[in-house]
């Protein structure tokens, strides 16, 4: 059962995904049922099929990422794949991931949590005076929606003429991580599973033509260029796996996981992970997989295996 959809930012994503999940399993001459997962209704409309079935989990963002659906499939005592509630949560959650990796080695930008209804003009100016160039994100959300840089004062005063936009933007958001910048290159590591060992498969710089590595740049073709395998010293493009192992195993994901790091040409600073990366056509995991010679089908196959 594919349960794909999600009706969130992430809804054509999850579509996308669920598109080369069906291609997959057609190509593996698996059978397959799909729905169409709305938040409201999912509790009563999984109780039309018995717990025999195994759900492919090809949602992204919301309910379907954050442990939300998890928790559900595991009261009705449903078999599915990728991490499970716990880990979701914490994994969907940036802040938690961080405080969860904090007695490693790993670096992390400077943070702090905000609430989004705290989010004023005078608010904004003491960051600024505080880090000098930060980022805002919403705490718990993915595809680096509403994502914004402030590098410089125009950034900030740009932010600040459009305070009321930016409300709308971070309505649906309780809390916010507000993150010293770095500047530095955008890197990005997949990590699966294989027999329960996880595995750090490649390193990619990412390019963006845009600010950073936003939604368009991450689904739109032509908006950003890969680098595969990232051109880095020896010892950082070791360090990217080996840290994106630790974090996958830390928190405990299953089956894949896919981690964002920035390299700042001195030391190695952990962002995020995504524990249900895109398997579009142009994601990041499937590409790493390709270079080194793992199929696509291979990772279907492997992902049903372990989560049975």
């Amino acid at each position: 059962m594919i349960l794909e959809g999600g009706f969130n930012e992430e809804h054509e994503i999850s579509l996308n995904t669920a598109k080369e999940i069906k291609r997959s399993l057609t190509n593996l001459n698996i059978s397959f049922d799909s729905l169409l997962v709305k938040p409201q209704t999912f509790s009563e409309d999984i109780n039309h099929y018995n717990n025999d079935y195994l759900c492919f989990n090809a949602l992204h963002g919301t309910f379907g990422e954050d442990g939300t659906i998890q928790k559900i499939l595991e009261n009705k005592k449903i078999r599915y794949t990728h991490s499970d509630s716990i880990t979701s949560n914490i994994g969907f959650n940036k802040f938690l991931t961080k405080k969860k990796i904090q007695n490693t080695k790993i670096l992390t930008a400077e943070s702090f949590l905000l609430k989004a209804t705290n989010l004023d003009e005078i608010k904004i100016r003491e960051i600024f005076e505080q880090f000098n160039s930060f980022v805002v994100k919403p705490v718990s959300s993915g595809s680096s929606y509403g994502v914004q840089i402030i590098k410089d004062s125009k950034d900030l005063e740009n932010f600040v003429r459009n305070i009321e936009n930016n409300h709308n933007i971070y309505k649906k958001h309780n809390e916010l991580l507000i993150e010293r910048y770095i500047a530095g290159r955008e890197l990005t590591v997949a990590v699966v599973n294989k027999e329960n060992i996880s595995e750090a498969v490649e390193v990619t710089e990412i390019i963006s033509n845009n600010y950073f590595y936003d939604y368009q740049s991450k689904y739109s073709k032509g908006f950003s260029r890969h680098i595969l395998p990232a051109k880095l010293p020896v010892k950082i493009y070791d360090n990217c796996l080996k840290y994106a192992k630790i974090v996958h195993d830390t928190i405990k994901c299953r089956n894949l996981s896919r981690s964002d790091f920035l390299y700042d040409n001195k030391n190695i600073y952990f962002l995020e992970i995504n524990t249900q990366p895109g398997l579009t056509s142009i994601s990041l995991v499937p590409e790493q997989l390709k270079h080194k010679n793992i199929s696509f089908d291979n990772l279907i196959q492997n992902i049903i295996n372990s989560s049975l």
